[in-house]
């Protein structure tokens, strides 16, 4: 039982006395039930409830198990991408976009980590049916939907592709000179394979995931590479290892039927030119994605360690964030001088030239890639730290519950002697029917309230807007984005009405939450 009532805010003695001698407090009993009414906006007089106060934060988190402390997202946070890098002439892995979720929904992502894992301490309601999932995210031209997870194609893509084409049609006009325009159908069907190679490298991370009983929101496929938006966050460092270690191992593997498909063909002709162009490839992508920094999978596996020997999650993410800082700081600096002394196996090149410049830039690209991923590895991590004080209980408004035909006046008053700030409305047995929304109260003039009746101002209740109290965290989160709203009703186990959550007292306590240190 929270002490506070669920509001944050003590409660009054008589109060505390009524519930000790009732237990609960019962929707027909107005001058008890609790939870917290709405509106702070409201002018307060001899006739009028006074004006509910502003929500306090959540409370200090209590000790919990952090089982996710990284990325993926608020929104408050989720989910974490894998990110795939490109072709052999810009290998990279865009890990760049991972968010958390925002507020209502901090997506947070492997979208450069979009993982937004379970917290702990949160757990489902019992009762009532499970959340409707959220409208897809969209984010291109949907493609497909393997293991029933879609796959989107940026419009970024089509810009990368027809890079693609151009690049690799200039180096067939030196291997294969007679195939003349031709070669940039070849080039073409080449960007086409590739990206078909990321592809398969993304669906390992989703694979795994989904075996791990991780929600995936999609795959997209963009301009430097693949990310996979896993919703929640690996329980254990060892599944962590594992999620981050397949996709770079499908594209040794690749790496490896293409090689072994060599073979079986004559060197010099289109497909040899092909076969070899995308073993090398897949080679320079799992070699990317294994470098030891977040956001790349080679990051997700140092944290995983760190994790397991430490036994804190957020002591693995801030030391694979900070390899990953250093990591783009070793690929701007790093990647031009290679290039320029021919280090990378090609011939050196003279500073100042074409070449120089467009090297100079791929490095300022993926530098700055890695950087804000390893950086929104970070932000999301602590996210996820803070996410257990967003406990239901904790932030809902007490109420009193009014009949369809009470007049607004008249349901204040009551709310204002039972020190609520929300009202249900309810049938002649008790059941709530909706809630009174806080901006509707705020918009009728004073000398009308005894005029109107509540049930003007109300939202009928859905089964999405009937929030369980032992809610908190990422479970929390997952059903007021589920069912968005600005009231919910918040009921216990036993279907008893324990109050009211305002989404925006929600989205105040996440604010503050992320704005206290870790």
């Amino acid at each position: 039982m929270d002490e506070s009532g669920g509001s944050g805010q003590p409660r009054s003695g008589t109060d505390e006395a009524d519930e000790h001698r009732t237990g609960r407090p019962r929707p027909g009993d107005p001058a008890t039930t609790t939870a917290r009414p709405p509106s702070d906006q409201q002018p307060h007089d001899p006739g009028t409830p006074a004006a509910p106060e502003e929500t306090t934060g959540p409370p200090h988190p209590e000790p919990t198990d952090d089982q996710g402390g990284e990325e993926r997202t608020p929104a408050p946070p989720t989910g974490t991408s894998h990110p795939a890098p490109a072709p052999a002439d810009t290998p990279t892995d865009d890990h760049a976009t991972e968010q958390p979720h925002t507020t209502a929904q901090p997506h947070t992502a492997h979208r450069s980590e979009a993982h937004t894992p379970a917290p702990p301490g949160g757990k489902k309601s019992g009762k009532g049916p499970a959340p409707k999932r959220p409208k897809e995210p969209g984010g291109g031209i949907l493609m497909g939907r393997p293991f029933g997870v879609p796959v989107y194609v940026a419009p970024s893509w089509f810009l990368v592709a027809a890079l693609i084409t151009w690049v690799f049609g200039g180096q067939l006009d030196r291997v294969l000179p007679e195939l003349g325009m031709a070669r940039y159908l070849v080039s073409l069907f080449f960007a086409v394979a590739f990206y078909a190679s990321v592809l398969v490298h993304e669906l390992a991370h989703t694979v795994a995931a989904l075996r791990f009983k991780l929600p995936v929101r999609r795959i997209q496929l963009q301009f430097f590479g693949g990310v996979s938006e896993i919703e929640k966050e690996s329980e254990t460092p060892g599944r962590e290892f594992v999620l981050a270690f397949v996709g770079p191992l499908l594209s040794l593997v690749l790496g490896g039927v293409f090689y072994l498909a060599l073979q079986t063909v004559e060197p010099g002709t289109v497909p040899g030119v092909l076969l070899g162009g995308l073993m090398i490839s897949n080679l320079i992508v799992a070699a990317f994605n294994l470098l030891p920094g977040l956001p790349l999978d080679g990051g997700r596996m140092l944290r995983a360690v760190v994790w397991k020997i430490t036994g804190k999650p957020m002591s693995g993410t801030i030391a694979a964030a900070w390899v990953g800082r250093a990591l783009a700081i070793s690929v701007l600096i790093g990647l031009p001088l290679l290039t320029h002394s021919g280090g990378l196996g090609t011939d050196a090149q003279d500073i100042g030239g074409m070449d120089t410049v467009m090297d100079a830039l791929l490095a300022a690209i993926l530098a700055g890639i890695i950087w804000t991923g390893a950086g929104n590895s970070l932000r999301v991590a602590r996210l996820r730290e803070h996410l257990p004080e967003l406990r239901a209980r904790a932030l809902t408004r007490r109420a009193v519950p009014v009949e369809t035909h009470t007049p607004l006046s008249e349901a204040l008053r009551r709310a204002n002697e039972a020190g609520a700030r929300a009202l249900v409305v309810v049938d002649a047995d008790g059941d709530p029917l909706s809630l009174v929304r806080e901006a509707a109260i705020v918009g009728v003039p004073e000398h009308r309230r005894p005029w109107v009746a509540v049930s003007g101002l109300a939202q009928d209740l859905t089964d999405g807007m009937r929030v369980s109290a032992e809610l908190a965290g990422e479970d929390l989160l997952e059903v007021l984005r589920a069912t968005p709203a600005t009231e919910y009703l918040v009921v216990e186990d036993s279907g008893e009405i324990y109050g009211v959550l305002s989404a925006a007292d929600v989205e105040k306590a996440f604010v503050k939450a992320m704005a206290r240190p870790s």
